[in-house]
């Protein structure tokens, strides 16, 4: 089934993220430059990645999850955004030595014991560990080495996976960074994070 965002016409998959509220936030407050260079980590249907493409100069869009990637290049070709490009492999893999000017990311937040976890590709969408913060982690620790100087990461994540620690991450590794979005739901607050590297 078709759905519509922004004129964007979109259909997702049983086992593909569906768009929600925090992809929707996300898209609302994005920071794309005009012809930069962006890397978006788990794509899912692919409509972070063609609002994106919009702006930038091409998009590179990866996602660990075979079937997200059939449905986002649907997407990316029934909405005419050539300049993305696709590719499957986890957090960094799929880009070696690659720079950007923008990486975004809507993470896998939510905080989830071995009792919760789905035998299915949507597992990796939501699934942040014990703490929500097992890929964050990863993801803040690799990421300034695929960052342009002066080049920005905008990340989701929810308050259950700490806000403040990703911050701090950040704020160590010399980068300036900030909440810029935030919407409170039921049993939680998701938030987007501006992190500049001002090296």
């Amino acid at each position: 089934m078709l759905e519509k965002y922004k004129g964007i016409c979109y259909q997702s998959h049983p086992k593909v993220y569906e768009p929600s509220e925090d992809t929707f936030l996300f898209a609302e407050n994005l920071e794309v430059e005009r012809m930069s260079r962006v890397l978006e980590i788990g794509t899912g249907t692919g409509i972070i990645a063609i609002i994106a493409a919009r702006k930038a100069r091409m998009v590179i869009a990866t996602d660990i999850n075979p079937y997200a990637l059939q449905c986002a290049v649907k997407n990316i070709i029934s909405n005419k955004a050539y300049n993305v490009e696709l590719r499957e492999g986890y957090l960094f893999e799929p880009v070696n030595n690659e720079k950007f000017d923008l990486i975004l990311f809507n993470t896998p937040y939510l905080p989830s014991s071995n009792e919760e976890k789905i035998d299915d590709e949507l597992n990796a969408a939501w699934d942040g560990g014990v703490n929500g913060r097992e890929v964050i982690d990863r993801f803040i620790e690799g990421v300034k080495d695929y960052l342009n100087p002066g080049g920005r990461v905008q990340l989701v994540q929810s308050s259950l996976s700490d806000v403040d620690n990703t911050l701090n991450d950040f704020e160590e590794l010399g980068f300036k960074a900030s909440a810029t979005a935030r919407e409170k739901y039921f049993f939680e607050e998701v938030v987007v994070i501006t992190a500049y590297n001002e090296v």
